[in-house]
């Protein structure tokens, strides 16, 4: 496709989707919330990923949880892989108390039923809670993870299992390719998708739009990733942001911009990266957002021509 002809389709996605009920936020003050696909929770447009609180010390972790929800975040998303379970024992002290204002998401990757239990039963201690309002299968990639999470005696079966005993509300999934997120969709009714929608990707990785488009039509939650993304990190430059593994939006404004488009596609919510500067810009856009005018986009867009995106889809 042209690039004058991809940035026509693109602003007509924008209105289109402007038009339509999903991306309406539940009118309050502070951060606006919005639908959660067909679960009927609504979240707040910005989360709290756990790997924010990793290297913090509880005092300061449980500080920094109690503000954000002070200030209208009540989605919190987390994994035994980050800081090698740091992060899930610092969120669940901070966490007490508010419990039941939140909703809290986790994740394992683990594609086996057995592994998969140990593992919930392992979390759910570090958190100290006795239920997950979400429970996703992390990071799927290749089409060989789906179908061993997904076939028999697979980790699929233990998520099963564990809603059928309220130990999990609703059972999603996150991804890091096209291939897995379509096959994943395809073979099992899942209540949410975690994915990057990222402004890069999306223009020049083609990652995005055909994974956000099948959700939505399956009636899906929509949780985003990766927003504040811009490119790999260049080879021998200064990591400034040490808990990104690639390297972020080059300024202030560059990553408002980044954030606002991901906001701006039907999705959720969007989890940012662990860093706290980024997090509190991220509560910040989050708290005045309006959607990106067509004017924001293509010169978003137009940064983004040349950059090396953090994924790409192989067609």
């Amino acid at each position: 496709m042209e690039r004058r002809e991809f940035l026509k389709a693109t602003a007509a996605g924008l209105a289109g989707t402007m038009a339509s009920g999903p991306l309406k936020a539940e009118e309050k003050k502070g951060i606006p919330r919005r639908d959660l696909g067909r679960t009927g929770e609504k979240l707040s447009i910005v989360g709290l990923g756990g790997m924010l609180v990793v290297g913090m010390t509880q005092e300061a972790a449980t500080k920094t949880v109690r503000k954000a929800i002070e200030r209208g975040v009540n989605y919190f998303d987390v994994a035994p892989t980050y800081g090698n379970g740091e992060a899930e024992e610092r969120l669940g002290p901070a966490l007490e108390g508010h419990r039941d204002k939140i909703f809290l998401a986790c994740k394992t990757t683990e594609r086996e039923k057995a592994g998969a239990e140990k593992e919930l039963k392992r979390s759910l201690q570090r958190l100290r809670t006795d239920k997950l309002d979400l429970y996703q299968l992390h990071a799927l990639t290749k089409k060989e993870e789906v179908e061993k999470a997904l076939g028999p005696g697979g980790a699929l079966e233990a998520f099963v299992d564990a809603k059928k005993k309220g130990i999990v509300r609703f059972i999603g999934f996150s991804a890091h390719s096209v291939e897995a997120a379509l096959l994943a969709m395809d073979r099992f009714d899942f209540d949410t998708i975690l994915f990057p929608i990222n402004w890069v990707c999306w223009s020049q990785g083609d990652f995005g739009p055909q994974v956000l488009e099948a959700a939505r039509k399956k009636g899906m939650g929509c949780l985003a990733l990766k927003a504040m993304a811009r490119t790999p990190w260049p080879e021998g430059a200064k990591r400034d942001h040490p808990k990104c593994w690639y390297q972020p939006a080059g300024d202030p404004e560059e990553a408002r911009l980044a954030l606002r488009f991901t906001l701006s596609e039907p999705i959720t919510a969007a989890v940012p990266p662990g860093d706290e500067r980024l997090f509190e810009l991220a509560l910040s856009v989050a708290e005045e957002f309006k959607p990106l005018s067509e004017e924001e986009r293509k010169a978003l867009l137009a940064r983004a021509a040349g950059l090396q995106p953090i994924f790409r889809h192989e067609a």
